[in-house]
């Protein structure tokens, strides 16, 4: 049975330091003697225990940002220099294109199509990953970590679909996965409720108001996106209609809970804020580890007023500046408490990148040059590279030289990984695909995995060695066609040739049927692996 976390409310600007006791330290690390420094790097300053970072961005694209650009069409000038003091990565992957199967596989380094129950979740699901599954903030934890996460979740809350009592303790909760403290958003942010939780309760409610959450049937006497479109200040370019919070309308509906309810354009200030909080109350010495879900840049789209005609781009790339300033954020309080040099910092995406997905937001329309999935085809969603192969980033200054890697990496063996970095021995049958992919995440290793595996919304998978791509039948139509993305879904075999053809333009299964059988074989033993 694993060990209960213990909670620790904390303010976003007043915190109470708490001093907690590991389950157990670790008792040997990796070798690091043999790890690239920085010229002139103090190493006292390194610890064979560094705090770690995940910066969790949500469908931001692989174009997304200036680091990526050859052409640049968008600054991101804290998200840069992160890629100048670190690695960026050029082949890195989430293990599947849409939100909720991508954290739960990060989480658990386990391919989430394994599980039944795993696809986007709805903002009343149940917690999805179960509190006897070992998770990456148990593997810190066991390592002596103090571990938080703050941000968006979308994993789902309580012990049964719809039965979640909002209005007290919803249990279980992130606490029951590894985490001491958190802060999240219930869902996500275009759907109900539209509230934060902090250690399982609703963070400023009024009792004489309870919340009502639905996702059957409208609320009596609650005002509707569908039904009251004159009450909206962003309408909606398909679904999204119906509880309005803010002048917007989400997906689900929702009664009460008005003090509760989060402001949009205030969200990233929040998220940062309580980040920051739990950063600065663990400088007394005990390592962190921290799992940072920023909101932007999914919809709705309403970033901070300080951002708003910035980019050029309307509040798509207005986001994407929100974003940048969040990391910066980021960086600037590590510098201040002298954490720069003792913390690694991974940033990466759950997806790729969607324009349209249900807002009237004029991000089509003001897209102009940029190109939020680059030189790749699809987007989130989808089975083709761009679904989910992600701008990925991990520095740890003064330890790690900075470098651009090819090496073919994948968000589900961050587990492994880091179990290896901190002398951690997994418990049997934790993270079951999550591999040691140490050397490769810290520049070691050029090449990486060998293979890494794809799953579309539909939850068609797909198998990419380093120079093919193979995308199995499936089902499903070929077009998401509210959101304008090829979906890669096809009653016939695909494969492409990446290494001379990235941008998968010619479907070549039939000139190489032998390539094509090795890798269907390949995928199919993965899919019995146990």
């Amino acid at each position: 049975m694993k060990k209960r976390s213990i909670l620790f409310p904390f303010t976003a600007f007043s915190i109470a330091a708490s001093s907690l006791t590991s389950v157990h330290a670790c008792q040997s690390t990796s070798d690091l003697s043999s790890l690239p420094e920085e010229d002139g790097a103090d190493k006292a300053e390194v610890s064979v225990r560094p705090n770690v970072i995940f910066i969790y961005a949500d469908d931001i694209g692989y174009g997304d940002l200036g680091c990526n650009q050859a052409v640049k069409t968008i600054s991101t000038p804290n998200v840069d220099k992160l890629a100048d003091e670190g690695i960026r990565f050029t082949n890195a992957y989430s293990a599947a294109a849409t939100s909720t199967p991508a954290r739960y596989a990060m989480l658990t380094g386990e391919y989430a199509w394994r599980r039944p129950g795993t696809g986007i979740a709805a903002g009343n699901a149940a917690m999805i990953i179960k509190p006897e599954r070992y998770t990456i903030a148990d593997m810190f934890k066991n390592a002596g970590y103090s571990t938080a996460v703050v941000g968006k979740w979308h994993l789902g809350l309580g012990a049964e679909t719809g039965k979640q009592d909002w209005n007290g303790l919803v249990t279980p909760n992130t606490s029951d996965l590894g985490f001491d403290y958190s802060y999240i958003m219930a869902a996500t942010a275009d759907r109900t409720p539209c509230v934060y939780m902090e250690n399982g309760r609703v963070v400023g409610l009024d009792p004489s108001d309870p919340i009502e959450v639905s996702y059957n049937k409208p609320i009596p006497g609650e005002p509707t996106g569908k039904s009251n479109p004159e009450l909206l200040t962003l309408h909606p370019s398909h679904g999204h209609n119906q509880a309005i919070v803010n002048g917007i309308s989400r997906i689900g509906y929702m009664k009460g809970g008005h003090s509760a309810r989060w402001k949009d354009e205030n969200i990233a200030d929040s998220i940062v804020a309580h980040a920051i909080g739990f950063i600065e109350s663990r400088k007394s010495g005990t390592p962190f580890f921290l799992y940072l879900g920023t909101n932007d840049i999914h919809v709705p789209r309403v970033p901070h007023a300080r951002f708003c005609g910035k980019s050029g781009m309307g509040a798509r790339g207005d986001a994407l500046l929100s974003f940048d300033w969040c990391v910066g954020e980021i960086m600037k309080t590590l510098k201040r408490l002298k954490m720069d040099r003792n913390t690694i910092i991974v940033l990466s995406s759950d997806n790729g990148p969607v324009v349209d997905d249900g807002y009237k937001d004029q991000a089509v329309e003001l897209l102009g040059s940029h190109r939020p999935w680059g030189h790749l085809r699809g987007g989130k969603y989808s089975s083709y590279e761009a679904g989910s192969r992600v701008p990925c980033i991990l520095r740890w200054k003064g330890t790690v030289k900075p470098a651009v890697s090819d090496a073919m990496v994948s968000q589900i063996d961050w587990m492994g990984s880091f179990a290896q970095l901190l002398g951690v021995t997994l418990p049997a049958g934790a993270g079951p695909d999550s591999e040691n992919q140490l050397d490769a995440w810290l520049g070691k290793d050029k090449v990486g995995r060998e293979y890494v595996v794809g799953q579309n919304v539909n939850n068609n998978l797909s198998i990419r060695t380093r120079d093919w791509k193979y995308i199995a039948p499936g089902k499903g139509s070929a077009m998401y066609v509210q959101t304008n993305i090829e979906l890669g879904n096809s009653q016939e075999p695909q494969l492409y040739r990446l290494s001379d053809d990235e941008s998968e333009k010619v479907n070549c299964a039939s000139e190489y049927p032998q390539i094509m059988r090795e890798l269907q074989l390949r995928l199919e033993q993965v899919k019995v692996k146990k």
